[in-house]
């Protein structure tokens, strides 16, 4: 039995963090239909913007947060559409959601509205900003939300440089996991209690979270950002190889470890430097940047390779800075199933995979998404309506059968 086996999801989402939540909860064995207006979750066309092909036979940039769902287009604007809605809010377990609240009571599909219909169900929203203060209702995407607000742009950029250039969804799919965890300790409760409850995650809040490190020590004085040159132990540090690549460096014990990477790295001549030698002094002196510029110039006497080799050989902490290219060809990734390689007509294609793993699932099916509306008709004769009224239903415009992507 597949862990969230007849857990019924409603999903009325958009884009990335919300979507994947209920990608996951798939995953782990939760029926899930996906309820998109006329125009559709305009996650279907993002493809464009990645440099990806967006058919319905081909669209990762949509599959990767939307495999192993059912596809039901719904005009929630009309009474029959919302009437739709409601029917399948009534059998659903968990309701998951990143449409505004504004937006929500709007179409009387706000917690307090659900709440009073149905008390068993479970109510989680991904927000940008939160619930609260004067940005609750701003419009926010990772980028915005996570990135900038959050301030992982500000704190983890090398000082003095741009910040870094994050792949898209780079705080969503952070997200998706902690409102999957939120939504499962709701279900555990219900258990108990009976009653549903409203989990929120606010990508902001998730960011802030995610910089825990960073958030308390530099009230301490703990500076950011900073820059590689300046770091307090030069043996946490990033550093460029002979063929171009970064390596990462993570020997937290300067002073256990000096005489030996200075060794390895063919500077045994400053194996005893008295200046060198501990990790208090260099900063007391401000020798931290003199240190990092010896690294940087021993390092770049190696390739890649022979760095790893001669540091993990040495059970010194080192790994490369790998690329998406890198990770395709990883022993690593493949032996643990990090990725996933799904069937497209162009080939297979690697996809990553939720990181939580259970020895009861095994391996989890990965149900390629289908068209927009797709199963519409299906789910609706689920919910009890006649041929004849789904027609009508059809007609008036309340709900629409399959929709292809047309071609550009």
């Amino acid at each position: 039995m597949k862990p969230l086996e007849g857990v019924k999801i409603v999903d009325l989402t958009t884009y990335l963090a919300a979507p994947t939540t209920a990608r996951v909860l798939g995953e782990w064995g939760a029926d899930c239909i996906k309820i998109e207006s006329a125009k559709g979750d305009p996650a279907r066309t993002q493809g464009a913007v990645f440099n990806m092909p967006f058919t319905d036979e081909e669209n990762l940039a949509f599959d990767v947060a939307n495999m192993n769902k059912r596809f039901v287009t719904l005009n929630l604007k009309t009474e029959k559409g919302l009437e739709i809605c409601y029917k399948l809010l009534e059998q659903a377990d968990v309701f998951v959601t990143n449409t505004r609240t504004k937006s929500l009571v709007k179409l009387g599909l706000d917690y307090e509205t659900l709440k009073e219909k149905f008390p068993k169900l479970i109510f989680a929203q991904v927000l940008g900003y939160g619930e609260n203060g004067p940005e609750k209702d701003t419009a926010g995407f990772d980028v915005t939300c996570y990135m900038a607000r959050g301030g992982v742009f500000g704190t983890t950029v090398n000082k003095g440089d741009a910040p870094m250039i994050p792949t898209n969804g780079f705080g969503d799919f952070q997200v998706s996991l902690a409102l999957a965890s939120g939504i499962c300790a709701a279900l555990y409760k219900r258990e108990k209690t009976g009653g549903g409850d409203k989990i929120t995650v606010g990508l902001h809040h998730a960011a802030v979270y995610a910089l825990s490190t960073g958030i308390i020590s530099a009230q301490y004085g703990n500076q950011y950002p900073k820059s590689r040159k300046e770091v307090p132990n030069p043996f946490n540090n990033v550093f460029r190889t002979k063929d171009e690549k970064w390596v990462c460096i993570c020997c937290p014990e300067y002073d256990r470890d000096y005489k030996k990477i200075m060794t390895l790295l063919g500077r045994g001549d400053l194996a005893e430097d008295p200046r060198y030698l501990h990790c208090a002094e260099v900063n007391q002196k401000g020798l931290n940047r003199e240190v990092v510029d010896i690294l940087d110039a021993a390092v770049a006497q190696f390739t890649r390779g022979e760095i790893m080799k001669l540091f993990k050989e040495n059970d010194l902490p080192c790994e490369a800075a790998y690329e998406p290219a890198d990770i395709y060809v990883d022993e690593q990734v493949h032996a643990n199933d990090v990725l996933a390689r799904i069937p497209y007509p162009s080939g297979e294609r690697f996809m990553p995979t939720s990181p939580v793993k259970f020895q009861s699932l095994g391996t989890p099916e990965y149900r390629i998404g289908g068209s927009q509306g797709a199963h519409t008709i299906q789910v609706l004769k689920e919910l009890g309506y006649g041929d004849g009224e789904i027609q009508s239903i059809l007609e008036e415009g309340a709900a629409t059968g399959e929709t292809k992507l047309k071609p550009l």
